[in-house]
């Protein structure tokens, strides 16, 4: 039996020119009353005094596509970690909303 409401259009995904993928292990996290910024790059230190940080994509996004996020994040995080077992975060990311 499918789920699916009898009037609820497919869903075709299409990916334009300008699609890219990419590895982050950085996000930066802005927020205002209109929406969220979300920067993603990578970080590497070569040097034990310096961390160098390149971003290559800041996306914006309303609240309530944050929170959809958020949701699905969660969910997935939480089956990941049933089949995988936890993920530890240590250090814990700074307060501030900076997870590098």
């Amino acid at each position: 039996m499918s789920t699916k409401p009898m009037n609820e259009p497919a869903l075709r995904l299409l990916e334009n020119e300008n699609y890219r993928e990419g590895y982050a292990n950085s996000v930066q996290v802005r927020m205002s009353v209109w929406d969220f910024f979300l920067n993603f790059g990578t970080m590497t230190q070569m040097q034990p005094e310096e961390v160098l940080l390149r971003n290559f994509q800041g996306i914006y996004m309303s609240p309530q596509q944050a929170k959809a996020l958020f949701n699905l994040l969660g969910h997935n995080l939480q089956q990941y970690e049933q089949a995988f077992g936890q993920i530890a975060l240590e250090p814990l990311p700074p307060r501030d909303g900076a997870v590098n």
